[in-house]
């Protein structure tokens, strides 16, 4: 059972979910230590701690790990073979007394994936799940769809957004269950902090499968202005991911789940966030009528 005494480490601690995970783990009374290369920018949120951390550099696994009882894993960001640090890093875990790990995966990624023929980047990170369950008496996997926030945040989406009124993808007609990153985070605070462990992977999505012109439809009418979704092959869109600074393995994987949403792969929604928190997941139109200052232009 966990108490407010246990100590959680959040890598990823400044990132997307991350820095949500261990504020809340903070105002629940725990202790939240964020592990990630550098302090966040700015404040961070009260009662929340910086530990060190960098995937590449092993000597900052252990002192981070010290008197940890419970993890929330963010894998490294575009890393070819995600498992390449993180099985070694678990393994450190377990031995210094881990015993709760609650995995930032992919609905994309199932369990056991070690990536295609080809060697993109989800390389491991389904090996990575099965660890996981198999190595920790308590453990959940997330698995999200698609951040909301790729819409309002730092992202090349809000980017075309905001410079050319339009979101350009790959996947056609293709309808995706988009999830708020707040009701990520949530889920895993429930994962970390119950008293029963989940022990599950948790299928994570918004209330409703949306297409990318249906995102467009409610961004236009929030924005003022018309926005449209451009529809691109694959290829075209690997090129565009590229030459935005994504590394080009990472731009395979991307421009490949455009074309998985293409045929069908995400047009589901799950019931998830309800079950796990007592709430409904929060809806597109309900984030971006809240964010509309993201596709004001400079």
């Amino acid at each position: 059972m966990q108490t407010t005494d246990d100590t959680f480490l959040v890598t990823g601690g400044t990132g997307n979910t991350g820095r949500r995970v261990a504020a809340r783990l903070a105002g629940l009374g725990h202790r939240a230590r964020a592990g990630s290369r550098r302090p966040p920018a700015g404040q961070a949120a009260p009662g929340v701690e910086h530990a060190r951390f960098d995937w590449d550099d092993a000597s900052t696994h252990a002192p981070a790990l010290a008197g940890v009882r419970g993890l929330y894993l963010v894998p490294p960001v575009a890393a070819s073979d995600p498992a390449a640090p993180m099985l070694p890093f678990l393994r450190t875990a377990r031995s210094l007394g881990v015993r709760r790990v609650v995995l930032l995966s992919s609905s994309a990624i199932p369990e056991g994936d070690e990536g295609g023929a080809n060697g993109d980047s989800r390389l491991g990170l389904g090996a990575v799940h099965r660890a996981v369950r198999e190595e920790f008496p308590e453990w959940a996997v997330l698995q999200p769809s698609w951040f909301m926030q790729n819409f309002t945040g730092d992202h090349i989406h809000a980017h075309s957004i905001r410079a050319d009124d339009e979101i350009v993808t790959a996947t056609g007609d293709g309808r995706v269950g988009f999830v708020d990153v707040e009701d990520i985070a949530e889920v895993g605070v429930r994962a970390l902090t119950d008293a029963r462990p989940h022990n599950t992977a948790h299928l994570i999505t918004g209330p409703e499968a949306l297409s990318y012109a249906d995102v467009a439809a409610t961004v236009s009418g929030l924005a003022g202005r018309s926005v449209r979704h451009r529809a691109i092959g694959y290829e075209a869109m690997r090129e565009r991911l590229t030459a935005s600074g994504i590394p080009e393995r990472f731009a395979d994987l991307l421009a490949g789940m455009d074309r998985a949403i293409s045929e069908g792969a995400e047009d589901r929604t799950s019931p998830t966030v309800e079950r796990v928190t007592g709430r409904p997941p929060r809806t597109f139109a309900a984030h971006a009528a809240a964010n509309t200052a993201a596709w004001k232009r400079n």
